[in-house]
């Protein structure tokens, strides 16, 4: 979340205030959603969830340091957890996280982030529940897992959550850089420190635990120079997150950018995700004068710009898996935590779901069910994101026609025009890339940029579906993306963007309609 973003970055907004806004559009229809009221009345909620324990209740995250919880077929938030007294709110900071051990039904403990009273610094703490029926949370029960100093105020990260590994039930941590600008310490690619990453230990689940946590054996720097506790390097604030339910469950970050891109990553484990080397795919300003990723970089999955735009804070979501159908499965909800558009990825394309009004987006949160819920810190309500559209009527039998011949379209009869023209990136990019088009393709080399073409999207189109294939980050190869022209009988108009580190360029292909 960037809440003090203008105040801290004004000068490198101003610095990119040139750049046009770069939206991904898609050219597939978006899935029909609203935002059914679910509960309001709360104070800065951050985070909904679920304690997977098959009581279908939901959790709910309020930065000042109460939980509250909302049981089945109801609407009313009641309180689980108050440890206001423990937290430092203002800002960024605040209680920011909350986990349910994978045994929570069992054993009753839960984890949360917050900012402690005094310094600041982050704690991850267990606690543990009242009683067997697991309906509060005893404030008393506290016992630390982590501390970690922070040196500003902002860039806490916050989100933490619990993934199964070869059997042993790690918890996930995923910390800022610690903050002000640039990362001035350089804390998120040093490998001794804790801050800028994502962090994965194993908690002790003793009564009173003489060591709070240990640390899987595989992660990356056990055996060798680097903190123990990481998992991946080189975040700036991946405030929230969240594991795929299907498949072998992804880690889906959204890392909150600083005056030009937001990006959304796959986190692996030994990744080196760039900062502060890199914001996305693009070299930092100041930082990075010779434009050299760090060793073994991993770009994000998409990117937006914030830069002379009114988005400015990416909010990571979730992957739908819900039983409802609202959504593609498989797809990715995310939004903007200034503008308030929820936006979904799906099949490489960006799609806008719905533009709220007044809608601060903190986070996304998810249910047992796999549904998804939207969390407005400034208006204090959860909304759910339900279906609009209309079921598909049952069709009454009607007598078999008589079948007719299907006339042949009137064929498309001319020469695409093809139009290359300077991106919204840094000027004198058209000589990086040599385009050349063919039957339904458009191929794009990148002949001289440093690292190769980093990216290669859809901006929009019109009567026309594009394929672009996957390919490697800062590939020298050419890549191709095809298309299909869905009325053969009508024009097509469609336009890409590719890019590298430095430069970006447009292409627009065009046919008008036959005569």
């Amino acid at each position: 979340m960037k809440v003090l973003k203008y105040a801290i970055f004004s000068c490198l907004i101003l610095m990119f205030a040139a750049f046009p806004i770069a939206f991904m559009v898609s050219s597939q229809t978006a899935p029909a959603i609203s935002l059914q009221p679910f509960v309001s009345g709360l104070s800065s909620p951050l985070l909904a969830t679920n304690a997977k324990d098959g009581s279908n209740r939901l959790f709910i995250v309020q930065r000042g340091g109460i939980i509250k919880v909302v049981q089945p077929g109801s609407n009313t938030a009641t309180d689980f957890l108050d440890i206001t007294s423990k937290i430092l709110l203002g800002g960024e900071r605040g209680l920011l996280g909350l986990a349910f051990h994978p045994q929570f039904a069992n054993n009753g403990y839960f984890f949360v982030n917050y900012t402690r009273i005094g310094d600041g610094a982050t704690v991850i703490a267990r606690y543990k529940t009242t009683s067997a029926e697991n309906a509060l949370g005893d404030p008393n029960s506290e016992r630390i897992v982590l501390t970690i100093a922070q040196p500003f105020d902002n860039h806490n990260g916050g989100m933490i959550e619990f993934r199964n590994d070869n059997g042993v039930d790690n918890l996930y941590i995923g910390m800022g850089d610690g903050g002000s600008g640039n990362d001035p310490g350089n804390r998120a690619q040093n490998i001794n420190e804790l801050l800028g990453k994502f962090l994965r230990v194993t908690p002790s689940l003793d009564a009173n635990p003489t060591s709070p946590y240990t640390v899987p054996t595989d992660n990356p720097f056990v055996g060798v120079a680097g903190a123990d506790e990481i998992y991946a390097v080189g975040f700036r604030n991946p405030f929230r997150w969240s594991f795929d339910r299907g498949g072998t469950r992804q880690l889906w970050a959204g890392d909150v950018g600083q005056g030009l891109l937001e990006e959304v990553d796959i986190v692996v484990k030994g990744g080196n995700y760039g900062w502060r080397i890199m914001e996305g795919t693009q070299c930092t300003p100041g930082v990075n004068p010779n434009c050299t990723p760090p060793a073994g970089h991993i770009p994000p999955v998409f990117e937006y710009f914030n830069a002379n735009s009114p988005r400015c804070s990416v909010t990571g979501g979730y992957v739908y898996r819900g039983t409802q159908g609202v959504l593609p499965n498989g797809s990715y909800v995310y939004g903007d935590y200034c503008t308030g558009e929820i936006l979904l990825w799906n099949n490489n394309q960006q799609t806008l779901l719905i533009d709220t009004i007044n809608f601060n987006v903190a986070s996304f949160g998810e249910d047992e069910d796999g549904e998804l819920y939207v969390c407005n810190l400034s208006a204090g309500t959860v909304e759910k994101i339900v279906s609009t559209a209309m079921p598909t009527p049952t069709p009454t039998p009607m007598p078999t026609p008589t079948p007719m011949p299907t006339p042949s379209p009137t064929p498309q009869n001319c020469d695409p025009t093809v139009t290359v023209t300077e991106g919204d990136l840094f000027p004198g990019g058209l000589p990086a890339f040599a385009v050349t088009n063919g039957a339904n393709s458009v191929t794009v080399d990148s002949v001289n940029s440093g690292t190769g073409l980093l990216s290669f999207t859809v901006v929009n189109a019109t009567n026309a579906t594009v394929n672009i294939p996957a390919f490697a980050s800062g590939t020298y190869n050419p890549v191709t993306a095809t298309f299909t022209v869905n009325n053969p009988s009508l024009g097509y108009d469609f336009t890409l963007r590719a890019a590298n580190q430095y430069h970006a360029i447009f292409i627009r292909v065009r046919c008008a309609s036959s005569p």
